[in-house]
């Protein structure tokens, strides 16, 4: 793992998260810095319906099966916009369970597509100094930018405050489609092929499906029977 100050995993209060998201987004690589992609793996976390004070239950689920998990108590409280600090601590100790590490990520939530340019796509990419994706279900900023085709691989940009953040992304014909946003060392435009390419036809690509049922499975061997999760 890269040197990063320990205040951009754990900052001591929101003011100061603040300052940081806006320092991490400036470190994030906007273009494509990957290498040979052997492995891809999802993120992707679960915690009880409307439980601010418990356990997050994180996954990263590679391709070949296997899962890296973890479950940690949140060290910052639920604030909007601020995700991040809540999951990335769970989510990298995950990581770390890995023996071999994937090569890129698709983070379930958003990259650059948030109001400071630091989702938690951005934030465990840099942190890890991995190469990561975001692929979200809803927006936190921004809007479509003109007509979405419904053809499976049609695309429409996000714009926020006059910049590209995202592109919503048709993964199945005429279903909702997802936004797909750079988290790091990938370009917007890298990310929305790989994911493209990495499609199986249903809405949410495998590799962040893998993630979600294996987080709720982390929650559900710890006891916890509801999730936050859709």
């Amino acid at each position: 793992m890269n040197e990063r100050p320990p205040e951009w995993l754990h900052p001591p209060d929101l003011k100061s998260a603040t300052a940081i998201q806006r320092a991490i987004a400036d470190a994030v690589e906007q273009s494509d810095r990957i290498g040979p992609v052997r492995r891809v793996a999802g993120a992707d976390t679960s915690m009880r319906w409307r439980d601010s004070h418990g356990p997050i239950h994180a996954a990263i689920a590679l391709d070949d099966g296997t899962v890296g998990g973890a479950t940690r108590i949140p060290p910052f409280p639920y604030v909007p916009g601020y995700l991040g600090f809540r999951e990335c601590p769970a989510l990298t100790a995950a990581w770390e369970t890995l023996v071999e590490k994937p090569d890129l990520i698709l983070v379930d939530g958003q990259g650059r597509a948030h109001p400071r340019r630091c989702g938690i796509a951005c934030q465990l990419g840099v942190w890890l100094d991995v190469p990561t994706i975001g692929v979200a279900k809803s927006l936190l900023c921004g809007r479509q930018d003109g007509v979405l085709g419904e053809a499976v691989g049609s695309t429409a940009p996000i714009v926020d405050r006059g910049e590209v953040v995202a592109m919503a992304l048709r993964l199945r014909a005429r279903a909702m489609p997802v936004y797909v946003s750079t988290g790091h060392r990938v370009s917007l435009d890298s990310a929305v092929a790989r994911v493209l390419r990495l499609s199986d036809g249903r809405r949410i690509p495998p590799p962040v499906r893998a993630a979600h049922e294996a987080a709720n499975a982390i929650r559900r061997a710890a006891g916890v029977e509801d999730s936050i999760l859709p």
